[in-house]
């Protein structure tokens, strides 16, 4: 560092220092420090993450998301006081639920009324202050506290680092007075990394032999995965690891993927029959592997939990079976299993039969995933054709897909570990359009796809959205998926009460979304390049256009119109 700078100031420059590339903020009357100690640092010099005004903070903690997610960069939040942080809050509960890391930050109106310098000069700083502003996101963060001194913001913003990204990894988050942001902050550390390393679990080895020889000794053994397999390497492996052993592979309510869809032994979204006849499940880093009220197990089974936090302790309710638990990220999981079980005895025809039947099946599940795609081609048309043409158009492209009650996993047909995001189980809904852009941001030769429903679409903010895509250059294709009602709640509905009242009714109270605005103006608001489509046939050709819009740099919108599922 040249010489002292303030507070506010030298937050930006230690969060490069930790490899933070970009910092969403929106700010507020909290801001002034950080702002002019922003420009003192850039007089400077001082190599900074870019700052990215964004105009809704459930959007700003949404594109931090995305853009780990593609690169496995961390990135920070900066947030207006409390008002700010309760925006935000809704985003935090999804990278909570996602254990996504990333550093949270947001002002804490002045504590003093006069005399110190930075002390409260308009009424919100009597209106903003709080008994326990950390309260707002005490649950959904792994770490938390308040800047107490300027000297402290090297050794809190390494600790707060470190946390985030240790096993299971996660947000955290710092409170930032006004008045110790406008004191002199010490060089000192500044412009290090963190001193303090992340902690790396690793899963007992005892426990991965017993898991291994549960797994090479079983018959019917089946791996179910939710949240991908931890890494490129991960990925492999585990495609590797089926391919030796024939284990089929269910994406059950996954939000990431962990084999490419077409490896013959992934067997599609539904667990529920392999489940009744599995003598070993391994379920990787799933929160929920099936749905206890319609899944019976063996007497016998064997059910092996693996994962960043196999059990999830922060979840007070979740009695699945846990015969063997394996704590550690899913890659370094996967590479201990695959190096015990190769050095087991196997029983080669047992292997080879089960080969054949899990590859039939797979086979026969994926002919009638097309099937029922092509089936939904009219006008509207199903969510299954759009998943199935967006397919054809990202085949052999570096592409990923943010879906947000969008285009379905499995007529997808994606084949790369980082092609496939759904949104967090927490079900924040508002996540897939701003962590698309998140993503678009953070690797800008990556197409990018948001396929969203209309209500995702208007919870995400879109204005806001729109507006910082044009700001910053961010070509994401959206689409908006368009059956005017929240289909999600009707189908929780009936699928509750499937003979009720509900059910006999052409519209189901508080689930309609009629009449639907004309979404395309929104985006075009900002001059995106947009287009509706209402019937299935046009589909191929208007996705080929919003993909040629995004690649000459132009973010693009279609308001696809959809049947609504019965």
């Amino acid at each position: 560092m040249k010489s002292a700078i303030t507070a506010g100031g030298a937050i930006f420059g230690k969060l490069k220092a930790l490899g933070i590339d970009y910092v969403f903020a929106n700010s507020g009357t909290d801001f002034p420090p950080v702002i002019e100690g922003l420009v003192e640092a850039r007089r400077q010099g001082l190599d900074l993450p870019i700052p990215v005004t964004v105009p809704h903070e459930h959007a700003a903690v949404s594109m931090a998301h995305g853009a780990w997610q593609v690169t496995g960069r961390p990135q920070a939040v900066l947030l207006h006081t409390n008002v700010g942080l309760s925006n935000g809050a809704t985003g935090l509960i999804n990278a909570w639920c996602d254990q996504v890391p990333m550093i949270v930050m947001s002002g804490r109106t002045p504590v003093t009324e006069h005399t110190r310098f930075g002390a409260r000069t308009v009424p919100i700083g009597w209106g903003q202050e709080m008994f326990d502003q950390e309260a707002l996101i005490r649950e959904t963060t792994k770490w938390h506290y308040e800047l107490r001194f300027p000297e402290q913001i090297s050794d809190l913003l390494d600790r707060a680092w470190a946390i985030a990204n240790s096993t299971p990894k996660g947000p955290v988050y710092l409170s930032l007075p006004r008045e110790v942001l406008c004191e002199p902050c010490p060089p000192e550390g500044l412009d290090r990394p963190s001193r303090i390393a992340p902690v790396v679990t690793a899963p007992e080895p005892a426990a991965v032999q017993r898991a291994a020889e549960a797994l090479v000794g079983a018959e019917r053994p089946l791996i179910l995965s939710q949240r991908g397999a931890g890494s490129a390497e991960g990925f492999a492996a585990l495609a590797q690891l089926c391919d030796d052993f024939a284990l089929p592979l269910s994406h059950y309510w996954s939000n990431q993927i962990a084999l490419p869809i077409a490896h013959p032994m992934q067997v599609g979204s539904d667990p529920a029959p392999w489940l009744a006849e599995a003598d070993v499940v391994l379920v990787l880093d799933a929160l929920a592997p099936w749905f206890p009220d319609k899944v019976t197990l063996r007497d016998d089974v064997t059910v092996i939990q693996a994962g960043p936090d196999p059990l999830f302790s922060r979840t007070p309710v979740r009695m699945f079976p846990a015969a063997i638990t394996l704590s550690g990220p899913v890659d370094g999981t996967v590479a201990a299993l695959g190096a015990a079980m190769r050095a087991l005895p196997l029983d080669a025809a047992r292997v080879e039969a089960r080969r054949t039947v899990v590859a039939q099946a797979s086979d026969a599940a994926r002919t009638a995933v097309r099937a029922q795609a092509e089936a939904g081609r009219g006008a509207p048309m199903s969510k299954e054709w759009v998943a199935l043409c967006l397919g054809e158009v990202v085949k052999g492209r570096k592409a990923t897909v943010f879906h947000e009650l969008g285009c379905p996993l499995q007529p997808l047909m994606l084949d790369q570990p980082d092609s496939y995001f759904q949104e967090p189980h927490s079900g924040g809904l508002g996540w897939g359009l701003p962590a698309a852009m998140g993503a678009k941001l953070a690797d800008p030769e990556r197409l990018v796809f948001a396929t969203i429903g209309d209500g995702s679409y208007m919870f995400a903010n879109p204005t806001a959205c729109h507006q910082v895509a044009e700001a910053q250059g961010i070509a994401v294709v959206t689409l908006v998926l368009n059956n005017e009602e929240w289909g999600a709640v009707r189908q929780s509905v009936e699928g509750l009460y499937p003979d009720g009242h509900a059910r006999a009714t052409n519209e189901v109270p508080l689930t309609s979304l009629r009449p639907s605005p004309d979404f395309a103006l929104t985006a075009a608001a900002s001059r995106a390049w947009t287009k509706t489509v209402t019937d299935g046939a046009d589909l191929p050709a208007a996705l080929e256009r919003a993909v040629e819009a995004a690649d000459a740099g132009r973010q693009a919108l279609l308001n696809i119109a959809i049947a609504r599922v019965t």
